[in-house]
């Protein structure tokens, strides 16, 4: 069996990424860690990329054995070190995202298609980022259920808690009978959970309090999912496993963002709902392998 070496900057959204794709190509895998030793070793990786020069001087990180036929990562923090490895154990080299900033001849490039990629060869436009879903039986409902999956802030996007409170109540008043679910994630802030709490739910979890991920299990039994917008590696888990409509909680920040780009895209394919104060009902779902078929990894 082929085995790959996944390149991991911390992020678990970029090597979520990465294991998905070994996964989906029923790989055995390994994780290294690499981080740059400074901003200035990591600049100094887009110059040296640019004129061909690759050395692990720039990051701290384990000496690599020869035997993986891959190596793969997501996330800047990841694609200088990929193409050192693959050189240096000679390999084929693939990266999960659009590794802006660096030259665009890896071997294979899955990018999103929010991000406009150029049309290349060696280019593999993609919906959504890539994801799998394995229940973990962590949650099971006793009726029929809903899922409300809660992110977080980040350096575009604002969970504003009277709209979200906005949000809930409607779900509430439109779901009764139901299951409802909820769980949060690690960036959701102290007022998001206060308000979570407040509720009272059949099921919750507070990530800052009880650190697990029911999401796959989630996935797996709700008759619709709602995820908040800033969510984009919940909300691939979401659209490619499952039968669950999908229908997206909009958070501050959201106008003209990369996540708008991503979720009308989503929304025109029929992966999703955008909640406008109305429901519809939409699950088509993401067959990631497809984007697999004729490529000799």
């Amino acid at each position: 069996m082929k085995q790959v070496l996944i390149i991991n900057d911390g992020k678990k959204g970029h090597l979520n990424q990465s294991i998905a794709l070994a996964t989906h190509l029923g790989y055995r895998y390994d994780i290294l860690e690499v981080r740059f030793k400074s901003k200035w070793h990591k600049m100094a990786s887009y110059i040296f990329d640019k004129f061909f020069i690759y050395t692990d001087f720039l990051f701290v990180s384990k000496e690599v054995m020869s035997s993986y036929d891959i190596v793969v990562g997501a996330g800047s923090g990841t694609y200088y070190a990929v193409r050192v490895f693959a050189k240096k154990i000679q390999v084929k080299s693939i990266t999960m995202m659009l590794p802006r900033g660096y030259r665009y001849d890896f071997d294979t490039i899955f990018a999103q298609a929010h991000d406009n990629p150029p049309k290349q060869k060696n280019i593999i436009e993609i919906p959504a980022n890539f994801s799998f879903a394995i229940p973990a039986s962590i949650y099971k409902p006793q009726k029929r259920s809903i899922g409300v999956v809660i992110g977080g802030n980040n350096k575009i996007l604002t969970i504003n808690s009277n709209v979200l409170k906005k949000q809930l109540d409607f779900i509430v008043a439109n779901f009764k009978g139901y299951e409802i679910a909820v769980t949060t994630s690690p960036r959701t802030p102290r007022e998001i959970e206060n308000l979570i709490q407040s509720y009272h739910f059949d099921y919750e979890v507070i990530y800052s309090q009880n650190p697990i991920n029911p999401i796959p299990d989630f996935v797996e039994h709700c008759e619709t999912l709602f995820i908040t917008s800033d969510s984009t590696s919940m909300i691939s888990e979401a659209i490619s496993a499952g039968e669950s409509n999908v229908v997206i909680l909009p958070v501050d920040g959201m106008d003209g963002s990369k996540f708008e780009m991503l979720l009308l895209g989503l929304a025109r394919g029929g992966y999703l709902h955008i909640f406008d104060g109305t429901l519809e009902s939409k699950n088509k779902k993401i067959d990631f392998k497809e984007y697999l078929k004729g490529l000799d990894l």
